[in-house]
């Protein structure tokens, strides 16, 4: 069976997210393709979030399309530079605010026009100065080199028609010793490509997960370091008879955290291959 092409991937996740963002497809987890198992450390609803932090973001920002909290990895700090990969309406990008606070900037981006619109909208609802909506690709970021010292993403990721390329843009506009802290939907074995395939299962962030081995090697082919996946014991398998995926076939969400090698360490690891 041939595979299908990656724009035609591509289009039908911008189209469902489209179609989320303007109100024409009800919100919720993955797009209620029920994939999103409770994350390592997540609160009782499986995402992990606080009902203050739910309730502080703007109305309209939280459309329920996580898969867990990257926060809890990103140990964001008072004046930091935060890159949402996949930012929605803003959920995740209004939180980091709170945290980096007005020394702090959070950009975030989304490939889908409808999203970046109803973030930009959310964000006249606050106050808030150090945040800003960028319409772009996640495996081309319209973002500077070495710009921003920690990057987020939730349940994203498996979206991407191009993961290496993701992640390699991803190092590109980490400064030195900056974090990676990303929520994802993860493969625990092969999925059939027949689910691969699968237009709605892709958008629904089921078809497009990653095997935990293949995300590691292309994070740390990419040049990341500390490349961890934390994936939870307990794990739920898709029960959808359209996209019939056989006993055995898992999918997950799970914690996955690296950090870009800083200065000293880029130049220890020149010196040894000088030497």
């Amino acid at each position: 069976m041939a595979t299908t092409d990656s724009e035609t991937l591509k289009a039908a996740v911008r189209e469902t997210y489209g179609r989320i963002a303007s109100g024409r497809t009800p919100a919720g987890c993955c797009s209620g393709s029920g994939c999103c198992a409770p994350a390592p450390g997540s609160t009782s609803d499986g995402i992990g979030y606080s009902d203050e932090e739910c309730q502080s973001v703007p109305e309209g920002a939280d459309l329920g399309l996580g898969c867990g909290n990257p926060q809890a990895l990103a140990d964001l700090r008072a004046g930091e530079r935060v890159l949402d990969l996949g930012s929605g309406a803003g959920f995740d990008a209004f939180l980091a605010a709170r945290q980096v606070g007005p020394t702090g900037f959070v950009i975030g981006v989304d490939m889908t026009a409808e999203m970046v619109a109803r973030g930009r909208a959310n964000l006249l609802k606050t106050d808030s100065k150090n945040v800003e909506f960028r319409l772009g690709e996640i495996e081309h970021l319209p973002v500077a080199d070495a710009s921003v010292e920690v990057i987020m993403s939730n349940c994203v990721i498996n979206l991407s028609t191009d993961k290496p390329a993701a992640f390699r843009e991803a190092f590109r506009v980490l400064a030195p010793g900056g974090r990676l802290a990303i929520a994802d939907i993860v493969a625990l074995s092969e999925i059939p490509i027949a689910i691969r395939n699968d237009l709605e299962a892709y958008a629904g962030c089921v078809a497009g997960a990653g095997l935990v081995p293949d995300l590691v090697r292309m994070l740390t082919e990419a040049g990341f370091n500390d490349v961890v996946v934390d994936v939870p014991e307990r794990h739920e398998r898709v029960e959808n008879a359209e996209q019939d995926l056989r006993a055995g076939d898992f999918i997950a969400s799970a914690l996955i955290r690296a950090t870009k090698p800083s200065a000293e360490q880029s130049r220890e690891v020149q010196c040894r291959q000088w030497n």
